[in-house]
């Protein structure tokens, strides 16, 4: 009897100390990727935009960014039209809802992709990143 409580102590430590050594090693791991980050990142912050230095790259993104809001916007209509179309012929209430929800979503990602952009406007030039100084994403 002695010699199978000793066995079924000794198992146990062996786990208690496996789950210690298991939980180490993802904290070393985030903390060797934070200080790597910290300092890698350091001389590439440094460095001019490529994007801002190039000759119509900026006029390329802003009008990249113009027709895909422009896009967007026009896609959340015909969906919206679409959906208003399809629940007027519906007859079943969870049909209905679905509906509705799918509306819905298509309303808060056309906002989100309305907002973002001038958002990023605003906030990078605040923060100083190089790409707002020279890019404007306001799709008006």
């Amino acid at each position: 009897m002695t010699q199978d409580s000793t066995t079924s102590e000794t198992s146990e430590n062996r786990t208690d100390n496996q789950s210690t050594v298991v939980s180490k090693v993802p904290r070393q791991a985030v903390l060797t990727v934070a200080l790597l980050t910290l300092f890698a990142v350091q001389p590439a912050a440094a460095q001019t935009s490529a994007v801002c230095s190039a000759d119509n790259l900026p006029s390329m993104i802003e009008g990249f960014f113009q027709l895909t809001t422009g896009l967007g916007i026009v896609g959340l209509a015909v969906v919206w039209q679409a959906d208003s179309l399809i629940e007027m012929f519906t007859l079943n209430p969870e049909q209905k809802k679905g509906l509705k929800r799918h509306k819905r979503s298509a309303m808060k990602s056309a906002v989100v992709l309305v907002v973002l952009g001038p958002l990023y406007t605003v906030a990078g030039s605040m923060m100083g990143l190089p790409l707002a100084q020279c890019v404007d994403l306001v799709p008006w």
